[in-house]
């Protein structure tokens, strides 16, 4: 291992001795395959005429009345199955079937990274296994249905808090024990190298779209928000625009029911430096270095650490990171539904509501904002019909 796997002082590979060689294979094979002219080409291919890119850059004129400011939405929404996630777990898995894998895994918290598994494994011919805790299982029956249908084996994880967390180590220890025949497909920016760098390239695609997009409309963007749990979706649309200084980028973390109660999932806003899912990142822990538990009514948020890309940018002040409550997401989501027709995740929504902490600060005339719309709302109907201000989930 040498510097190349670290992003400043977070990243690394913490992994037992038995699986060095599979994250050595995948290195390989990612640079030697999927940087190949071939893969690049079909890859692209399928992801314009079965994913459906390029997503548009919508510009929301109802909400930007609302906030007095001009707020434009990356629509990765309207990918097929709903979310960013296809874009990544597409070319991992055509990765996995041209490296002669048969079977893929993977670990899913709101079933948006599991649907867009189970759907690229359906359409490569590759089995799937998809780990899912028992509380999310639960909050995402209708994902977990899907997956079903398109032939994944759902395993529901009954220990811990039974959430992402869980579901991750348990798809770590999956993949450990048929390693030499199986691809675990990562569905963020997190675990050991090279799956930070692998899966932000994969997602950089939101990023580069959106710039070109905006240059199209002679727009300068002067803030671009995500949300941030693992960071996929938000690392995915920052790339483009780390090097301009000019724009400023914030990543909104989930407060749950506050930061200053135990129960929320801020791990930039109130972790520090330590070891989870084989690399070194910023994790919520205690005093003792145990990692604590986490809390949200976003599933897809709901994990106490974050990709150690995100850590470094936070360390080096390069993107600002804030947290939102449940209640505050929720006001977000039901605001933009009204006002723009459009039924944002619960994951998104945590982005939407910074707005409401941003745009009164902002002065000097109007400002443009691109806020990356993560994924479509369909999913998480029974948790919005159901919220209650307060409510510990699972």
């Amino acid at each position: 291992m040498n510097t190349k796997a670290y992003f400043g002082k977070f990243g690394g590979q913490f992994i037992p001795e038995t699986a060095m060689f599979a994250l050595e294979e995948l290195e390989e094979a990612y640079k030697i395959i999927g940087q190949s002219k071939q893969f690049k080409e079909e890859l692209n291919e399928l992801l314009k005429e079965y994913v459906g890119r390029p997503t548009p850059l919508y510009h929301a004129k109802r909400l930007s009345e609302y906030y007095g400011h001009e707020i434009y939405f990356k629509r990765e929404d309207l990918n097929h199955t709903g979310a960013h996630k296809l874009n990544n777990a597409l070319a991992q898995t055509l990765l996995a079937k041209k490296m002669g894998k048969k079977k893929v895994i993977a670990e899913t918290g709101a079933g948006q990274h599991g649907v867009a598994t189970a759907t690229a494994a359906a359409l490569l011919g590759l089995e799937c296994d998809v780990y899912m805790g028992e509380v999310d299982a639960k909050r995402q029956e209708l994902n977990l249905f899907r997956m079903e249908l398109l032939g994944a084996k759902v395993v529901v994880i009954k220990e811990g808090l039974r959430t992402l967390k869980e579901a991750t180590t348990a798809a770590i220890q999956g993949w450990v024990n048929e390693i030499e025949s199986v691809f675990y497909v990562i569905g963020s920016v997190v675990g050991p190298y090279p799956y930070p760098l692998m899966v932000r390239n994969f997602q950089r695609v939101i990023g580069d779209e959106a710039k070109k997009q905006l240059a199209t409309k002679n727009i300068k963007a002067d803030y671009v928000i995500a949300c941030v749990g693992g960071g996929s979706n938000a690392i995915g649309i920052f790339t483009a625009f780390l090097d301009d200084e000019s724009v400023e980028l914030r990543g909104v973390e989930a407060g749950g029911l506050g930061v200053d109660t135990p129960y929320n999932a801020a791990t930039l806003t109130k972790g520090r430096a330590g070891i989870i899912h084989g690399m070194k990142t910023i994790v919520l822990q205690d005093k003792y270095g145990k990692i604590l538990p986490v809390h949200s009514i976003s599933a897809g948020l709901d994990y106490p650490g974050v990709g150690p890309e995100h850590a470094h940018l936070f360390d080096i002040k390069r993107v600002k990171y804030e947290a939102v409550s449940d209640d505050e997401c929720i006001k977000a989501l039901k605001l933009t539904t009204k006002l723009e027709g459009i039924i944002p995740a619960i994951e998104s929504s945590h982005a939407l509501a910074y707005l409401d902490k941003l745009c009164p600060k902002l002065k000097n005339g109007k400002k443009n904002i691109v806020v990356n719309i993560s994924g479509r709302g369909d999913k998480d109907m029974d948790s919005v019909r159901n919220y209650k201000k307060g409510t510990i989930y699972g």
